[in-house]
């Protein structure tokens, strides 16, 4: 078996990578070889019970992906993107990455000599702002970011692939996944990963959203465990709706905060100001409860409790 990895130098590329790599049945097939794809080659990916490969070079370009392809690949993770706040701020970077870098992907996979499993990984952004009182796997997109717009057409082209029988593909829509290393990367939502950072090392944190404005959560290890389980899952090669919404810890700042300080000790709490940003509170502090019978049912998963979230989210 050949795994490709999209976006392989980022925060989940590499956490995914490192995965594969210890434990090489985690797909339940052996990884026989692990395909890394990035502009930036490199990171630390350890890579000893596997051989692994760096492909360094553009998403769009075709030789690049004809070598990231070179023997085959049964499964990819199409993790690349250039992500919301950087996607918002240049139409034409995102455009071309997550529009056209998904759609030469996707006609790279469709010359292979037989379909594979294709994991995209979408965003919560779909929905836009503001948000309705709930969301469940029936609520319609309507994005309000190019990132989100970007990303649901990526779904799309996934579904239709799929549908074609160019791949087997399945779509999940990750929320802001904790705890990204502090790195100017673009994404708005990078405070969800600092606060946990920055308190458990002991520094004060200004907030820009309310203590009481609710996010969607999960870990970085929740969110491999997840990806991984997509890859794994049997889809019936009629079903059509190829988009799974995940299971998320829904929990308010002031509520992190509180089990940062039941770990961390009482000091947590004096060492935290709330400063909010509107536009950051209607982004990412007005989230509803989510709902999502479906994928639970097919075995997606949250981390089960805050605690659970931080431990794995600062392991």
């Amino acid at each position: 078996m050949r795994v490709l990895i999209t976006g392989a130098h980022g925060f989940v590329g590499q956490r995914l990578a490192s995965h594969l790599a210890r434990s090489p049945k985690a797909l339940g097939e052996r990884c026989d070889e692990l395909v890394l794809l990035d502009l930036k080659a490199g990171g630390s990916v350890p890579v000893s019970q596997i051989p692994s490969r760096w492909v360094e070079g553009d998403l769009t370009d075709e030789r690049v992906l004809a070598d990231a392809m070179r023997g085959g690949v049964d499964c990819v993770f199409h993790l690349a993107s250039v992500p919301g706040g950087a996607a918002e701020a240049n139409f034409d970077a995102g455009k071309r990455v997550n529009i056209d870098g998904t759609r030469a992907l996707l006609e790279a996979m469709r010359e292979l000599s037989k379909p594979a499993t294709l994991v995209f990984a979408s965003t919560i952004g779909v929905f836009g702002t503001p948000l309705p009182d709930l969301i469940d796997e029936d609520s319609y997109p309507a994005p309000t970011m190019s990132y989100g717009a970007q990303k649901w057409i990526g779904e799309i082209l996934v579904a239709d692939y799929s549908r074609r029988g160019w791949v087997d593909g399945r779509s999940v829509r990750l929320p802001g996944i904790v705890a990204r290393p502090p790195a100017p990367t673009g994404q708005l939502s990078a405070f969800l990963s600092n606060i946990l950072h920055e308190l458990s090392e002991g520094r004060e944190f200004v907030c820009p959203v309310s203590p009481d404005g609710k996010s969607w959560w999960m870990s970085i290890e929740c969110c491999v465990d997840n990806l991984l389980h997509a890859a794994r899952m049997s889809v019936d090669p009629s079903f059509l709706r190829r988009v799974w919404m995940l299971p998320v810890l829904h929990a308010s700042l002031g509520e992190i905060v509180a089990a940062m300080a039941e770990k961390y000790g009482p000091d947590v709490l004096r060492r935290v100001r709330y400063e909010p940003d509107a536009k950051l509170q209607a982004q990412f502090a007005r989230y509803p409860p989510l709902r999502c019978p479906r994928a639970l049912a097919a075995g997606f998963r949250h981390d089960g409790d805050l605690g659970s979230l931080i431990d794995r989210a600062l392991s």
